[in-house]
């Protein structure tokens, strides 16, 4: 609940310190003595826009502080989640300079608006005449319906299921998408892809075949060279031969020093790796054969390559064999989007089915709250002075449509005289009505909402008499449930407060302010009979004034 609003240096309002109980409050006062004002500085707590306009001395800053009272509702999680200081005493603070900028502090931690609102939102509800159009809002209508419902937590499943399901249509649309676009490439990718398998590439083939193709196309040179080299090795006067020599006469002397030894060692290693050479030289020359065949098939299978190269600007096999991989996977994946497809579309209807099961179940619930809802609207309906009105709840089960509430469509119905027929409320009923119908809605919720604190700004236009003193008395019992706090113009209603704050202004040589003070008992009469008389003070006023408040 609200325990506490201080303001400094906003409109009208230089500096207000207002303390608030946990009972019926009335607040009245002249008309532009600033009632709105103190709305209006409430609105700022609750996350509203900010100017520089607000400030009533443009050289100093605005601040509005409230403090709520939480002992007893279930809002730690918030905290929790955003990861702010819980408090049975919340501070929630605004600031505006002088520049327009405006600050807000939860707790003194400082917060953005976002977060303001979703706590607020959740602490206080205003409400005034203007504000009876929400119930023409299906939004609210099937707020009030789920709250006697009780489908907190069934509504929590099917807003988790619901994003689930979109992600799983939305997954399925790029399959489709994606399909769509790449069957126009598969017939290119195909081809590319079968003109590269078709080579059978191989990692390190063009080097060994360029390197071949070199040796084929000078055979005959290279082949005289080898004949020569291997001649020079093993001729009478080869190297072979003479190394022979060599290790004969250093063989002859190696018994005489180890050093001899040593050298005809290393003599006999020469000779054995000379010997080898010889082999493989005569080995290389045998194998030279000139193929004119084979260098045809070479100089074909090169310029193949050479030509695939070119196409995808590429330097290499490897790089050719990379780009058939890539085509490769490309294809098996457009290949594979039909099945991905299907796969998908069997998700999607198992997701769908989940959702239908739990949009089910909620309509289930709203349909047995319904009649409670209409039979209590008409008992709430005869007390502010409409016997016949009567409020009928149509619920309409919206097939294979998925909203962010449910599968239902709904619409309030309403019917203020017997006879007429039922009518979407916006069309049948008046001003006065519909805030009527709206004051009920606000006490039938009361049973069942924790919010903490209600307002009501000045709802009872277009009432008066009878049916003012009953809409008091609709209040008293909303606030069994609930701090309420009303601003109203109306005697019958005033009288039913606990406490009463009188709003009023000063005005100086220099200044206008608003002010605000707490009545006493013998204060409030005196209020009241004025708002009896039209600002008159009469004996006869103050008669009823305290007729009024004894009748309570």
């Amino acid at each position: 609940m609200l325990s506490r609003l201080v303001i400094h240096n906003y409109a009208l309002i230089k500096e207000l310190d207002i303390q608030f109980n946990k009972s019926y409050t009335i607040i009245t006062g002249e008309t532009g003595a600033g009632k709105s004002i103190l709305l209006g500085a409430l609105n700022l707590i609750l996350g509203s826009r900010a100017d520089t306009a607000s400030l009533l001395d443009k050289s100093k800053k605005c601040i509005v502080e409230a403090e709520f009272d939480l002992k007893n509702y279930q809002i730690n999680d918030f905290f929790e989640t955003n990861e702010l200081d819980f408090s049975e005493h919340t501070f929630i603070r605004r600031e505006i300079n002088a520049e327009g900028k405006s600050r807000a502090f939860i707790n003194d931690t400082p917060v953005n608006l976002n977060t303001l609102r979703a706590l607020t939102l959740q602490l206080v509800d205003i409400h005034s005449q203007r504000d009876s159009l929400a119930l023409i809002d299906v939004g609210y209508q099937m707020t009030v319906v789920d709250a006697f419902a009780k489908n907190e937590k069934q509504l929590v499943a099917y807003k988790s299921q619901l994003t689930v399901y979109k992600n799983a249509i939305a997954d399925l649309n790029v399959l489709v998408e994606k399909e769509r676009t790449s069957k126009s490439n598969f017939d290119y990718l195909q081809f590319q892809l079968n003109e590269l398998e078709g080579l059978n590439l191989k990692a390190g083939e063009q080097e060994s075949s360029e390197q071949e193709l070199e040796t084929l196309n000078n055979a005959e040179e290279i082949k005289s060279n080898l004949l020569q080299s291997f001649t020079a090795l093993n001729d009478e006067s080869g190297l072979v031969n003479k190394l022979r020599e060599v290790l004969h006469f250093l063989k002859l002397i190696s018994k005489y020093n180890n050093t001899y030894q040593q050298l005809a060692d290393r003599a006999e290693s020469c000779k054995i790796e000379l010997v080898d050479i010889s082999n493989e030289i005569e080995n290389a020359e045998q194998q030279i054969v000139f193929d004119a065949a084979r260098i045809e098939l070479l100089n074909d299978r090169l310029n193949l390559i050479y030509r695939l190269q070119n196409k995808h600007q590429l330097k290499t096999v490897e790089d050719l064999i990379n780009l058939q991989n890539q085509f490769a996977e490309q294809v098996n994946s457009i290949s594979s989007l039909d099945f991905q497809i299907e796969n998908q579309q069997k998700l999607v209807a198992i997701e769908k089915q989940k959702l239908s099961f739990v949009a089910a179940e909620i309509s289930k619930q709203r349909l047995k709250a319904i009649p409670f809802i209409e039979t209590k609207m008409h008992s709430f309906l005869k007390e502010l002075g409409m016997p016949d009105g009567l409020l009928k709840i149509e619920l309409i089960a919206d097939k294979g449509e998925f909203h962010s509430n449910g599968s239902d469509l709904i619409q309030f119905l309403f019917s203020a005289n017997k006879g007429h027929d039922f009518k979407p409320i916006i069309k049948v009923a008046s001003g006065g009505e519909l805030s009527r119908v709206m004051l009920c809605i606000k006490a039938l919720t009361a049973e069942v909402l924790l919010m903490p604190t209600m307002i009501f700004d000045e709802i009872d236009t277009g009432v008066s008499g009878e049916v003012a003193l009953k809409v008091g008395k609709m209040m008293m019992f909303i606030a069994k449930e609930h701090q309420v706090i009303a601003i109203t113009h109306l005697p019958q209603i005033a009288a039913r407060g606990n406490t009463h704050l009188f709003v009023y202004k000063l005005t100086s040589q220099n200044q206008t302010t608003t002010n605000i003070k707490e009545l006493n008992a013998e204060e409030r009469v005196i209020e009241i009979a004025k708002m009896i008389g039209g600002n008159q003070y009469t004996a006869s006023a103050e008669t009823n004034a305290r007729e009024l408040m004894n009748s309570i």
